[in-house]
């Protein structure tokens, strides 16, 4: 798919997007409010994902502990979160929204070139990652890492691998696994799906050789024995997670798929301080210590001067790669 094209699609749920920022206006007008007193979470992202999730999960944080009174999710769906980061970026100076961003966002913005940016809007904080399972089906004549590179390298175009969006954590892992193990990433043949049940279902039907995804959205068919887990893309292997790196069977690569918030353009740097905050005392919540272990999330606090330093390199690594794909 072509930048043209991406940006036809986003034009296609522009509809949506404009029903969102109702939403966003009314749920978070009324008067004079702050975040302590009412809170908006703008999840750029349909009900059911990842963003939506991680979003609801800090709602329930919140309230667990009365962090704010009243904390709201509201979703605003289409294009990798781009839909959603425009429409945010028009809210100058609101005191009281956050939006959910990440790694799936940076990659969206790359490839979209719809003149919206992650500089649009004020992102504070990283607050977790989950990572990335190259996964075969049970009966996969791949019985490691090493099979299937062997056989990805004699035909890059016939080793099919099923994923997210493109753009997404598992199109960006699969282009920097290829070159790493030196093939032409723009020779892969990935097929973009728009939710893990599809590519699921593409890898059990044979339709695709392997696929990338989120380790979560595959663990319990890891567990059940229907599919076999060849390598994650963490820098270590995660707690109770019996599957190797990448970086252990010798390729260099290691990507997180990090989740965190932004604040509106224009806030003050008190509104700014205490949004801060905010985030800062649910993540001490033991909602969120136990959203964190039951969502196989990594803790991967981060915000000022290094999440700033981070997130620059992140944008000029997923643009290196997303060139390397050929997009």
């Amino acid at each position: 798919m072509s930048s043209r094209t991406f940006t036809k699609a986003a034009l296609g749920v522009a509809a949506a997007g404009v029903v969102g920022l109702a939403l966003v206006n009314a749920a978070a007008g009324g008067g004079e409010a702050t975040a302590r007193s009412k809170l908006v979470l703008m999840a750029p992202a349909a009900p059911g994902g990842g963003w939506d999730g991680f979003a609801r999960e800090s709602q329930q944080a919140i309230k667990s502990d009365g962090i704010s009174n009243n904390v709201q999710v509201v979703n605003v769906p289409g294009a990798g979160g781009t839909i959603g980061l425009g429409q945010f970026a028009q809210m100058e100076g609101r005191s009281d929204m956050m939006m959910v961003t990440g790694g799936v966002m940076v990659g969206a913005v790359e490839l979209a070139d719809s003149g919206v940016s992650m500089d649009d809007v004020e992102p504070l904080v990283r607050l977790a990652d989950d990572y990335a399972a190259l996964v075969v089906p049970a009966d996969s004549p791949y019985e490691t890492l090493d099979d299937f590179i062997a056989a990805w390298k004699q035909d890059p175009g016939g080793a099919s691998i099923s994923g997210g969006s493109l753009g997404s954590i598992d199109h960006l892992l699969t282009g920097l696994v290829a070159e790493k193990v030196g093939i032409d990433p723009s020779q892969t043949n990935y097929i973009a799906y728009s939710g893990g049940g599809e590519a699921l279902t593409s890898m059990l039907s044979g339709t695709t050789v392997a696929g990338m995804s989120g380790y979560n959205e595959v663990a319990d068919q890891i567990e059940a024995g229907n599919l076999r887990a060849l390598a994650i893309s963490s820098k270590e292997r995660l707690p109770g997670v019996d599957v190797p790196t990448f970086l252990e069977q010798g390729v260099d690569a290691e990507m997180a798929n990090w989740r965190g918030l932004a604040a509106a353009p224009g806030v003050s740097e008190e509104d700014r301080g205490e949004l801060l905050e905010i985030v800062e005392e649910y993540r001490q919540t033991d909602h969120w210590q136990d959203a964190l272990e039951r969502n196989s999330w990594t803790d991967s606090y981060m915000t000022g001067d290094e999440f700033e330093a981070f997130l620059d390199e992140e944008i000029d690594r997923t643009r290196d790669i997303v060139e390397g794909l050929g997009l």
